[in-house]
């Protein structure tokens, strides 16, 4: 069969959906590391179930699955440095995290002491599609602020929305 859509042009329809920006985290028994992603999202609510999407070909990829768990850090446009660290900047995984203030989570994960809201999961399910696994992580804890503006990524840039622009009855 042949591709209706190709690699690059879905590549660059996707670079014009915004998207929150993240820093995955993961630590246990196969070490410490992370990750920058947008690919996140909420599954279902019962039991509370989430989403990610990290690259297969990332030399991280065995120790998320082999932890067995991971951390989703919502950023606020204040952490767009860390962002870039997490995205490969900075290759050295000890000093990515010396750039930010962490807490402990109760399965072991580092939540950013700051994030806008810090999800710890547990992997219930990996799948590799295609270039990537999605991790399939229940919501063991959460760690959120009241305040703060979510650091979005859009045409390939981080922006930021500067205030609250209200609710669509959600």
């Amino acid at each position: 069969m042949e591709e209706a859509v190709s690699k690059t042009e879905f590549r660059n329809a996707m670079a014009r959906v915004c998207a929150p920006v993240n820093v995955i985290t993961t630590n246990g028994p196969a070490g410490r590391g992370g990750f920058t992603a947008t690919a996140m999202c909420s599954v279902t609510d019962e039991p509370p179930t989430l989403l990610v999407c990290m690259n297969s070909r990332s030399a991280q990829t065995a120790m998320f699955l082999e932890n067995h768990r991971f951390c989703v850090n919502v950023l606020s446009h204040d952490h767009r440095e860390l962002a870039g660290k997490f995205a490969g900047s900075t290759a050295d995984m000890e000093a990515r995290y010396a750039s930010a203030d962490w807490i402990a989570m109760p399965s072991g994960t580092d939540a950013l002491a700051d994030a806008i809201v810090s999800f710890d999961c547990e992997l219930s399910e990996a799948r590799l599609v295609g270039s990537h696994h999605i991790f399939i992580g229940r919501i063991a804890g959460i760690r959120s602020r009241p305040d703060g503006n979510a650091l979005l990524y859009f045409d390939r840039n981080y922006v930021h929305v500067p205030t609250q622009l209200g609710s669509f009855g959600g």
